[in-house]
């Protein structure tokens, strides 16, 4: 079957398309016969030859091979760089685009209406914001050892780089000297097909007002020689993990420190921070700032409320509204990020926040028996949203506001559809930009009951 033939293309097929839109993930929207087509690396007013690589019946994806004609708002890219997709996207064009796609999550698959939309915040810096990077290892075309990000489709394919330019100049200084003492100890990266090997991934986290640096280097179970590892990286933070898991994550495994100090400081507002390397913890730390500031105005207190802080991490968000409340209550699953918010709030002389560790969906009734009924409840859940069983929990409480913090609006969407209809209203959603050059889209959104 040709590019040109009429109907639903095959896997293979080379495409002449124009887009549309972007869809919700960034990728861009074709009709063909009104059959839908998703194309990734093409913007609105491109005209782009595109390879078909999965079919369905409603409709396909495929990947632009050759750009045609560019759109109005296409702009040079910075850098190589799997992990900034939109960069050749005017940046206007990518608040406006995230605003209004946060507001078609609400109204398509939420059905709701009578919220105030916010105007967009946008990101303080548009390049060099993250706070964390996680790069794995992999071979270079002539079998040298690179560190860098997947290629775009590939599982096992590692693209090196040299300057991420997400990351501060010293993040990659740190990057660059783990790299060259992996390369003089002759360490082989982990084959992700033949599950062999030693190096896997590279964990980079700074502590942006601090200038801490911490580096954690994860391998499969074996021998490293820690005191040279600990003399060829200047940073004030140095672990090793050992995981044998099939699977590419950074997470889990065994952790040792190798130099250095086990957390490092961010300050945030007034608070002062200390992060363990697998706990969360916001990876644009200016626009966290902002994030809280926003989530604390939401929240409304007048210095007597009970406040809970559901998948509260290290206790930012808590921590930073418990200044306004009678008494903060966090919970997370995560027991290391339990200890942290615990020793946050001890470190900011912070009186009125208690944290515990626990699973939300069964945890909160027996928070709720000690407690008491919140009057505030401020969520910021995984990108998943919440499952069915926590807005439960959530309406049993019976909270006069609820606080979302979404990083995805269409879980937040019938999240919020669920929570109106059990009796609160959705008042305000004010959307942040805090990921420039990728489509993700942070929220917060304000309920009253």
């Amino acid at each position: 079957m040709s590019a040109e033939t009429v109907g639903r293309p095959s896997v293979g097929d080379e495409l002449e398309l124009r887009i549309d839109s972007l869809a919700f993930g960034g990728a861009g929207v074709a009709r063909r016969d009104g059959y839908v087509v998703f194309v990734d690396g093409a913007f609105p007013g491109d005209l782009v030859r595109a390879r078909v690589h999965h079919r369905k019946r409603a409709y396909a994806q495929a990947r632009t091979v050759e750009l045609l004609e560019a759109g109005d708002d296409r702009v040079p890219a910075l850098a190589d760089h799997p992990g900034a997709p939109w960069q050749e996207l005017a940046y206007p064009r990518q608040l406006e685009i995230k605003r209004q796609q946060v507001d078609e999550a609400l109204r398509r698959i939420g059905h709701l209406e009578g919220f105030e939309l916010g105007p967009i915040v946008p990101a303080t810096e548009q390049w060099r914001y993250r706070n964390k990077l996680e790069y794995s290892f992999g071979r270079g075309a002539a079998g040298e050892l690179v560190c860098g990000f997947h290629a775009p489709g590939s599982w096992e394919e590692i693209r090196h780089i040299e300057d991420c330019l997400l990351a501060s100049e010293r993040g990659n200084e740190a990057r660059r000297e783990v790299l060259a003492w992996c390369r003089e100890q002759g360490l082989e990266p982990f084959d992700r097909r033949e599950h062999t090997g030693f190096l896997r991934n590279l964990v980079v986290r700074e502590g942006r007002r601090s200038g801490q640096i911490q580096i954690r280097l994860i391998t499969t179970p074996g021998t490293l020689d820690r005191d040279s590892l600990a003399g060829a990286v200047r940073a004030d933070s140095v672990l090793w993990t050992r995981t044998d898991a099939r699977s590419e994550t950074s997470s889990g495994g065994e952790s040792d420190l190798v130099a250095g100090v086990e957390t490092i400081e961010e300050r945030i507002g007034e608070l002062i921070l200390a992060i363990s390397a697998d706990a969360f913890f916001q990876t644009n730390t200016e626009m966290a700032e902002q994030l809280y500031e926003l989530a604390g105005t939401a929240c409304e207190l007048q210095g007597w409320e009970r406040v809970f802080d559901l998948f509260c991490g290290t206790g930012t968000i808590g921590l930073s509204v418990a200044g306004h409340a009678g008494h903060v209550y966090g919970l997370e699953i995560v027991e290391r990020a339990v200890a942290d918010a615990i020793a946050n709030a001890a470190r900011n002389e912070i009186a009125n926040a208690s944290f515990f560790a626990g699973d939300v969906r069964l945890a909160m009734s027996e928070l709720r028996e000690r407690a008491g009924r919140p009057d505030v409840v401020i969520v910021d859940p995984p990108r998943a949203g919440l499952s069915a069983k926590v807005v439960r929990r959530i309406i049993e409480s019976a909270p006069k506001r609820i606080v979302y913090v979404s990083c995805n609006p269409t879980t937040l969407a019938p999240n919020a559809a669920q929570l109106v209809q059990a009796g609160w209203r959705l008042e305000t959603v004010t959307p942040l930009d805090m990921f420039p050059q990728t489509p993700h889209i942070e929220c917060v959104a304000l309920l009253r009951r």
